[in-house]
């Protein structure tokens, strides 16, 4: 049974308050199997007899606003996917020192769009780095998130404007495949 993990975006931020017991019962609901949630930001593991994942990612974002009163981006990727996206080495001109402090991964549901490309390597600095993989985004910073002259301004905002996104620290994402089988795809 192929084993997934669904990353959510807006689960408990903006006014949303989801208790995690709730989100594995409507996942239940949906008919998926051994569902566990990590950490109450919208991580959840679950099995399933599909393979189309474009059906499942459909039928969660639909069930989720049915459920939930508010419309729950989803992106979908397999363990393997998520050893291949931790695994991700950066060009050595950016581990540089000074070293790179951060890691946020920005989940897409397609390639980056040229426009999304060209935004965000305007946005690179000596502290903000970009860097692009299959349908994520690697953000690297030097220093802490909150260090970043991104943070809290509204040019990432404008860049990623009419894509669909949700971003994950690195750190979370490595504790989440400690807890999945990256041979099941």
């Amino acid at each position: 049974m192929p084993q997934y993990i669904a990353f959510l975006r807006g689960i408990n931020v903006g006014g949303h308050r989801v208790k995690m017991d709730r989100l594995r019962e409507i996942f239940a609901e949906l008919g998926l199997k051994h569902i566990s949630t990590f950490i109450a930001s919208g991580n959840v593991a679950f099995s399933t007899d599909s393979d189309d994942r474009d059906g499942l990612r459909e039928l969660m974002e639909d069930y989720l606003a049915t459920q939930l009163g508010y419309e729950v981006p989803t992106f979908i990727r397999t363990p393997a996917e998520l050893a291949a996206i931790i695994s991700f080495n950066p060009p050595e001109t950016v581990t540089q020192k000074p070293s790179v402090a951060s890691h946020y991964v920005i989940f897409l549901d397609t390639r980056a769009p040229h426009s999304l490309r060209s935004a965000l390597t305007q946005l690179n600095s000596e502290v903000d780095h970009f860097h692009f993989s299959d349908t994520e985004i690697h953000w690297l910073i030097r220093g802490k998130l909150t260090e970043s002259p991104l943070f809290g301004q509204p040019e990432l905002d404008r860049a990623t404007r009419g894509v669909r996104t949700t971003m994950r620290n690195m750190n979370t994402l490595r504790r989440i495949a400690s807890r999945t089988d990256p041979a099941e795809a």
